[in-house]
């Protein structure tokens, strides 16, 4: 039976975006339906203990995955992780490579971001009270990063610390001369997810930190004939329990609250928003 909050009674203090294979890992879960101005999230957000952390776990595609990465409600779940007092978030993606020597199985800590998504609701900034134009050099938290690096040597997990991750729209996969233009433009792996996710994120001025699997080879990496659902399913299933062993790990590397050196929380500077932050 699930319980029920108000989103201003239950807190998290970090905010986990990720598939279901998550769901398992939170202690004394308790679902938290929470509303937004940009409607519902992509699933009720669940509030549970791990690695000694108060944590908010979301679904990012539902939990029946109903939703395709140009159709995630993006802005309601961060916004909903934010109402719930989350400040440092951290997601799992599966990721493909545009790099012969990632593999699949590879954990990659990207750093840089190449977004080719169009047509997605990507701001928090609808011009009614001004536009916030926000540094997006770094698009991820230095902190958080630095968490995942120390926890990738606890855990004795090989993790690539750095990398370029072109998003692209989806639902499908890229044509060979796609892949091939991503490579020359310098990106290292390819995703559907991580844009607008980071960019709304910096907008509401939490740590952002991605975890990335490698599932596949891109079709422009290798011959053959591409790379499919099927196989991207199964490689991230095989290669889930380290995904999730390096996640556990990295929450007991975050700070206790939002890291000040990092920027992150100070993004506004002396500005004031022009939307009210939850």
């Amino acid at each position: 039976m699930t319980a029920t909050f108000q989103a201003d009674t239950f807190r998290a203090e970090i905010g986990v975006i990720g598939g279901s294979g998550f769901y398992s890992l939170l202690e004394d879960a308790e679902s938290v339906p929470v509303d937004t101005p940009y409607g519902e999230p992509s699933g009720e957000v669940t509030v549970g203990s791990l690695a000694g952390r108060r944590v908010a776990f979301l679904p990012r595609h539902g939990v029946d995955h109903r939703f395709p990465p140009h159709r995630v409600p993006y802005r309601a779940n961060l916004w909903a992780l934010r109402s719930l007092g989350v400040r440092q978030v951290v997601t799992g993606s599966a990721v493909g490579s545009l790099a012969e020597e990632l593999g699949p199985g590879t954990l990659v800590l990207p750093d840089q971001i190449l977004d080719r998504t169009w047509g997605r609701p990507h701001t928090y900034s609808d011009g009614e009270r001004g536009v916030a134009h926000l540094s997006f050099s770094d698009p991820f938290c230095p902190v958080g990063r630095a968490a995942v690096q120390r926890a990738a040597q606890t855990a004795g997990l090989p993790l690539t610390g750095s990398g370029t991750l072109a998003v692209i729209n989806g639902p499908r996969f890229s044509t060979r001369a796609e892949s091939l233009d991503y490579r020359r433009s310098g990106a290292t792996i390819i995703g559907m997810t991580a844009m607008p996710e980071a960019a709304l994120a910096r907008e509401l001025a939490l740590c952002f930190t991605s975890l990335c699997l490698v599932t596949d080879h891109d079709a422009g990496v290798e011959a053959g004939t591409g790379v499919t659902h099927a196989e991207v399913l199964e490689t991230f299933a095989a290669n889930l329990p380290k995904l999730r062993e390096l996640l556990v790990a990295t929450l007991a590397e975050l700070p206790a609250k939002q890291g000040g050196d990092c920027g992150c929380a100070e993004v506004f500077g002396d500005t004031t928003p022009p939307y009210e932050l939850p």
